[in-house]
């Protein structure tokens, strides 16, 4: 085979490969919206916004998750062919290669980050404010809002979310590095509950 056809060869494998991976990640997509609704954006408490989370944050628990390093709850689907059989985060990514995570954290992470329209207790949110301030703010800058910390946002991200996440970095089910650790366990319960109603109450 000459050159001019090794090349003609290589540009039409790398067109039907470009094709594929655009055809898998929008099924992909498709069925991350089914629990994490449209554009990523949450319309159910115990299920985190993905829509604008930081790239390296999405793809780190993706992997995670893969890899059987986190806790996976189960969950049923909320939107679209609803019959489908509940899953878990360990099952959806199981498939998923180094690559194809680091597209799915890409496109998300273009979308925008939408804060959760909830309930919340303003004096609580106030006693959260300086809980924050104190122990939370050197590496979730801006109350917990800037997409720019690779630890990710709190700020309008669900409180029952975030209730369950806390609860398993308390219990050590989730790893946490010492920094953190340090931090959670500086943390009363009453803290705690404070610190959901602030990052709630930044809608």
């Amino acid at each position: 085979m000459n050159s001019f056809y090794r090349t003609a060869l290589a540009l039409v494998i790398s067109l039907f490969a470009s094709v594929t991976t655009a055809q898998d990640l929008d099924a992909i997509v498709d069925n991350c919206n089914g629990c994490h609704g449209d554009n990523g954006i949450s319309q159910w408490t115990d299920v985190p916004t993905i829509g604008g989370m930081p790239e390296f944050t999405h793809a780190d628990a993706l992997y995670f998750f893969r890899d059987g390093d986190r806790v996976c709850s189960e969950s049923e689907y909320r939107q679209g062919d609803t019959s489908r059989a509940a899953t878990t985060m360990c099952a959806v990514t199981a498939d998923l290669s180094d690559e194809m995570i680091d597209e799915i954290a890409a496109y998300y992470l273009e979308l925008p980050f939408v804060p959760a329209k909830q309930d919340f207790d303003a004096g609580l949110a106030a006693t959260g404010k300086a809980v924050h301030d104190d122990l939370c703010e050197k590496c979730h800058s801006d109350g917990g809002s800037n997409a720019e910390d690779e630890a990710g946002i709190l700020a309008g991200q669900w409180m029952g979310y975030l209730e369950e996440t806390f609860a398993e970095y308390a219990s050590g089910d989730r790893d946490q590095d010492k920094s953190m650790k340090d931090k959670m366990d500086m943390l009363s319960a009453d803290d705690t509950k404070a610190l959901l109603h602030y990052y709630a109450s930044q809608q």
